[in-house]
């Protein structure tokens, strides 16, 4: 069957289908490429056009129908990358000759700004793992060593017993890509640590050895990630902080704008980050920036509604 014969509906599911085959498309990305690509076939049938003809320009007027209609830039980067996937299929499958998405560029995603604790939330997480009934010294030295170093959450529960031994000023962190890096460790991050390690050898008295640190009863051998999170949204309630704004990972924005605040250098808070591109650490300059901006509003003697 000639290729502008065929329905546009059919078009869809041969690419849905190879990308699931060659892919391994995740289903929830499937169902977004078919949404999208449906929402594009209508716009086009409603004019007579049809996937085989339409130009470069008559896809960017559809995404321009996309952005007057209210669409997120997001949802329309979305639609303008599922456009590019079928086009880019159906020219190597030799239904086109041509490809009309290939120099077409979007709006991208508006890079959102991480959320920050203050330095006074970041005390009262500290003063109530202190206060933990159950289980103080762990929950501390977590806390601590979090707030202390910027771990990823999965570079922190899994940290080796050999990193922590001997009092160590610095601490060995293997983060993504099995890179390592070295970071160094506040006093009361140590304080924490020592403890903490003094009643994990307590506990473990007569016990089989765990090489971690923070061992625990799962698959792992070690506290899990859901494990923390749950330490920590019980830490947020105490607190007296919403248990949604404090996740792991606004503690590792926290530790990096307070440094950023605190007149550290860029480079050394992308090297304590384990951030391969310098690029990647420059998002906290605008977290700063929003906030000086924030204090000159509220604080400042004129400001004005």
């Amino acid at each position: 069957m000639n290729a502008a014969a065929r329905p546009m509906a059919r078009w869809i599911s041969t690419f849905l289908d190879a990308e699931a085959a060659e892919s391994g498309a995740a289903r929830n990305t499937l169902l977004a490429y078919g949404r999208d690509l449906r929402d594009l076939a209508d716009w086009l049938a409603a004019a007579d056009g049809h996937f085989a003809t339409v130009t470069a320009e008559g896809i960017e007027s559809y995404l321009a129908r996309c952005d007057a209609t209210g669409l997120s830039a997001a949802t329309r980067a979305r639609r303008l990358s599922s456009i590019r996937q079928l086009f880019r299929f159906v020219h190597e499958e030799g239904w086109r000759a041509d490809n009309p998405a290939l120099r077409l560029t979007g709006p991208g995603k508006a890079r959102r700004l991480p959320q920050v604790l203050s330095l006074a939330e970041v005390d009262a997480l500290l003063a109530a793992a202190r206060a933990d009934p159950g289980d103080a010294a762990r929950t501390t030295c977590l806390m601590e060593l979090l707030y202390a170093t910027g771990m990823r959450v999965s570079e922190l529960v899994s940290l080796p017993l050999a990193a922590a031994e001997g009092d160590p000023r610095m601490i060995l962190v293997r983060g993504k890509g099995g890179r390592e890096r070295l970071v160094p460790l506040s006093p009361p991050a140590r304080e924490a640590l020592t403890c903490w390690l003094a009643e994990r050898a307590r506990r473990l008295d007569g016990r089989p050895p765990s090489r971690w640190l923070f061992p625990a009863r799962s698959r792992e051998g070690h506290l899990t990630r859901q494990g923390f999170f749950l330490v920590l949204k019980a830490l947020a309630q105490v607190a007296g902080l919403p248990p949604e704004r404090v996740t792991p990972h606004v503690l590792r924005h926290a530790f990096a704008t307070h440094l950023l605040a605190g007149g550290a250098d860029l480079r050394a808070i992308q090297t304590m980050l384990g951030h391969a591109d310098v690029a990647t650490t420059e998002i906290y300059t605008h977290v700063l920036d929003a906030h000086l901006r924030e204090l000159v509003l509220t604080k400042h003697p004129l400001a004005r509604e």
